[in-house]
């Protein structure tokens, strides 16, 4: 383009000088004023690539973007197969304690649970594992053992009728009761060979029930010890946000 420009001010300034229509200062004013139609179409282009410049990197930013969107995408499909996986694994495995109504698994979004009927593995007011209660937990001990990116967590929870008189020396509430069954089932399961490090003992007393405590039907529910797999990533990121 500029090289045109010049050719077409050199043909116009021969065409004008050797008719002598015009003076040199006359002549170098238009050369002037063509230069800097020349500068202006520079400066015009130059923006223009720099603008392409820019547009380019916007749709590199949003491919990324899109890949990255597709990417998490894909992470969470595979991780909600994988935990109805693991759903479908662990209630084939305690199908038979399922069917007679001693335990029960539930799915929630990041995390598995398997509530266990309390007076199985229970006397009223007690914190000792009965021989029917060790058997069906040998069985869930056995399902567990395979989900070793989880955190055990054991909760004992309890209904809202206080203790007798006589338990009180050694469960003064129901906070000591539900937090001494939760212990009595992680030290059984750590002795089946489930390591410690994957269990935490927890108790909610009678303060996380399930149906209200208003009936005796209500009130067996709400006895339980629920077991919690978490992610192991989860917990660090929880422990990290607490501390």
């Amino acid at each position: 383009m500029k090289k045109h420009l010049y050719i077409s001010i050199a043909v116009l300034a021969a065409g004008i000088l050797a008719s002598g229509c015009v003076s040199t200062g006359t002549f170098k004013k238009m050369e002037a004023d063509k230069n800097g139609e020349i500068a202006a179409l520079q400066q015009q282009k130059s923006k223009q690539d720099q603008d392409n410049a820019a547009l380019k990197q916007q749709v590199t930013s949003l491919e990324q973007k899109n890949k990255t969107t597709e990417q998490e995408k894909a992470a969470l499909l595979a991780a909600n197969q994988q935990r109805q996986q693991q759903y479908e694994q662990l209630v084939q495995g305690l199908a038979k304690e399922v069917e007679k109504g001693q335990l029960q698994v539930k799915q929630y979004k990041n995390m598995l649970s398997v509530d266990l009927a309390e007076k199985i593995f229970f006397d009223s007011g007690r914190a000792a594992l009965k021989k029917e209660g060790k058997e069906v937990l040998k069985k869930v001990a056995e399902a567990l053992k395979g989900y070793e990116s989880k955190i055990i967590r054991v909760v004992g929870h309890t209904d809202n009728v206080k203790l007798a008189k006589s338990l009180q020396a050694t469960f003064p509430t129901n906070w000591e009761l539900s937090v001494a069954r939760a212990t009595s089932v992680v030290r059984f399961l750590q002795d089946t060979g489930i390591p410690p490090e994957r269990l935490i003992p927890a108790g909610r007393g009678e303060y996380e029930p399930v149906v209200p405590n208003d009936t005796p039907e209500g009130r067996q529910k709400n006895r339980r010890i629920e077991l919690m797999l978490i992610d192991k990533s989860l917990v660090s990121e929880m422990t990290r946000t607490g501390n």
